[in-house]
């Protein structure tokens, strides 16, 4: 009888923890994990995002990053601890249920020194997952979750150029620049500068360079450097070689210039044209002769006529021929004269 008893108890023991206990068989299959960006430039942040898609109530995340590329900036969710090169954020809801999250994230910052491309990954575990009443907890995330970034510069093309001073002339050699340069060049493991041109009929054109062998490259036969091509790019990126031009016939040539990725069917990175203009002598050519231009006659100003006023007559005559008073002034002295004389007489 006691036997039977303590086979009761036990198998009523074993179906109270079964029906009462958790549930430790759920997957949380729910669960969305995402990058805001997917290339990051220095200096910029990036937030991983865990959506649950339920609520809650315990869990663990570790997520996983290249401390050489990154720095830890905050997360939102629960408690953060940084271990150089993982964060491990815990949550546990100490209201016992009423206050369970449906999300969390971290955020990272690209270090700011950074000048070539670098593909990276994010790698995310979890362990001690529970919905919100801890009735169903969930199976641990021992399998990480991979999230890849770039983090990479902003990168400027490359731009070419071809210089030089004064005039080209047949057949004799001229100094002549040839460059590229990027202030933030894309990086390539092989790439290498050619050159194209086309010439008036029948005529040749070099452009020598020479390599600090001592080696004479043409760079318009065979280009410029090792026939697999170099590595360029990153901050202030620049190359320039000092040519030796030499065209055989005067007349109009066309210059490419082209820089070529060696590992992507040499694929154009860069290119321009320029056209040069080759004269027969150096010797100015003097103008023919023409004769001067007249200088244009300038004509009289136009200017309104003013109109002519009548010629005024004079109301007085001028005097002309003796003067009439005198004889006027002769008689009345003679008057006089005869009246005081006769006055005098009596």
């Amino acid at each position: 009888m006691k036997k039977i008893i303590s086979i009761f108890t036990i198998i009523t023991l074993l179906t109270l923890v079964i029906f009462t206990g958790n549930t430790y068989a759920a997957e949380l299959d729910t669960l969305d994990i995402t990058t805001s960006k997917t290339t990051v430039r220095p200096g910029e942040e990036i937030t991983v995002r865990m959506e649950f898609g339920q609520s809650l109530g315990a869990y663990t995340f570790k997520v996983s990053y290249d401390n050489n590329i990154f720095d830890y900036v905050s997360s939102e969710g629960g408690t953060a601890n940084d271990t150089t090169d993982k964060i491990i954020v815990t949550y546990h809801d100490t209201t016992g249920g009423t206050n369970p999250r449906t999300n969390m994230s971290v955020t990272f910052k690209a270090k700011a020194d950074i000048t070539t491309s670098n593909p990276t990954e994010f790698t995310i575990t979890a362990e001690g997952l529970a919905n919100a009443d801890a009735s169903v907890t969930f199976d641990d995330i021992g399998t990480p979750i991979v999230k890849n970034v770039t983090v990479e510069p902003e990168y400027v093309d490359y731009t070419l150029n071809l210089q030089y001073e004064g005039k080209i002339v047949k057949e004799e050699e001229k100094a002549i620049t040839v460059s590229y340069s990027s202030p933030m060049g894309h990086y390539y493991e092989h790439a290498r500068l050619v050159a194209t041109a086309t010439t008036p009929e029948g005529a040749d054109i070099q452009l020598l360079a020479t390599d600090n062998a001592g080696l004479e490259h043409d760079i318009i036969e065979s280009g410029w450097g090792d026939a697999q091509g170099y590595k360029i790019g990153g901050k202030n990126v620049s190359q320039v070689l000092q040519t030796r031009g030499i065209f055989s016939k005067a007349g109009n040539y066309s210059v490419t210039l082209k820089l070529i990725d060696r590992d992507n069917s040499d694929a154009i990175i860069a290119e321009k044209t320029f056209q040069i203009a080759v004269a027969e002598t150096a010797t100015p050519v003097e103008p023919p002769a023409t004769e001067p231009e007249k200088p244009e006659e300038s004509k009289p100003e136009q200017t309104t006529p003013e109109t002519t006023k009548p010629e005024q007559k004079p109301t007085t005559l001028p005097k002309t021929g003796v003067n009439i008073y005198i004889p006027i002034v002769l008689v009345l002295v003679s008057l006089l004269s005869y009246y005081i004389y006769y006055n005098k007489r009596k």
